[in-house]
Order: structure tokens, then C-alpha cells, then sequence
């Protein structure tokens, strides 16, 4: 399978480095989409701070990724719902984080969550042969 980032620099806003406008998969087998994930604990609690709920998501994230055998390199797209904007920063650098120097589309929406204490969820589509 082979990944290949398209990140145009000319007739299309620059994306800062930390994202690409749009992933080309070729030869994928296999696609994962996988539902918003919450910064919850197995016990469905939240922690209370942003950074542990981050945390908690990527650790999620990795566990729905390795159930289908795949890994946080086989992610191709995400989408990060956040409950206010001043997050943004946190969840960059949370993602950044887990994917190493990967780059990736990615969007990030300020959205109202079912529960207030639920600060972030992120939707990944992975790819693998």
C-alpha cells in the first residue's frame, strides 16, 4: 500500500506544516472508519483535564486500530470535534504527538458534545493492504 500526501503550494491556502490538504491511498485492501472517540476511561468516565482526555483518545484510538491490525501509521484522515476552541492548540500537539511526522488531512470542528464534560472526540479513517 503506498500513501502519498498531496499539499499544493500553489492556487490553495498553505496548511502550516502540521496537516496536508489531501492523502492519496493506493493499493489499500482494507479501509477502518471509525466512529468519534471519546477521552473516556474503560469505565466511561472523563478525566477533567483536556491533556487526559487526549490522552485517553489516542490510547482508545490505538486499541480500535490494533483490533483490526493496524497501527496510528495506517490513519489517512481526521476529523477532531472539539467542545471549545481554545483547545485547538492541545489537540495538535496531541496529535502531532501520535503520529509522529506523519501528516495527514485533518479538520478540527468546535461543536456542542452530548456531555459537558466530554472536551474532545476524533473520527480516523486508516488504511491498510
Amino acid at each position: 500500500m503506498e500513501m502519498i500526501p498531496h499539499n499544493p503550494t500553489e492556487g490553495v491556502y498553505a496548511t502550516g506544516g502540521d496537516w496536508v490538504h489531501a492523502m492519496e491511498v493506493r493499493g489499500a485492501g482494507r479501509l477502518l472508519f471509525v466512529s468519534g472517540t471519546m477521552g473516556l476511561r474503560p469505565d466511561f468516565s472523563a478525566p477533567a483535564t483536556l491533556e487526559e482526555q487526549l490522552d485517553c483518545v489516542w490510547n482508545n484510538l490505538r486499541a480500535i486500530l490494533a483490533s483490526a491490525d493496524m497501527g496510528t501509521a495506517n490513519i489517512v484522515r481526521l476529523t477532531s470535534y472539539l467542545r471549545d476552541a481554545s483547545y485547538a492548540e492541545a489537540n495538535a500537539a496531541a496529535r502531532l504527538k501520535a503520529l509522529g511526522t506523519r501528516r495527514i488531512p485533518t479538520t478540527a470542528i468546535v461543536a456542542q458534545t452530548l456531555e459537558s464534560d466530554w472536551l474532545v472526540e476524533i473520527e480516523i479513517v486508516a488504511a491498510a493492504e
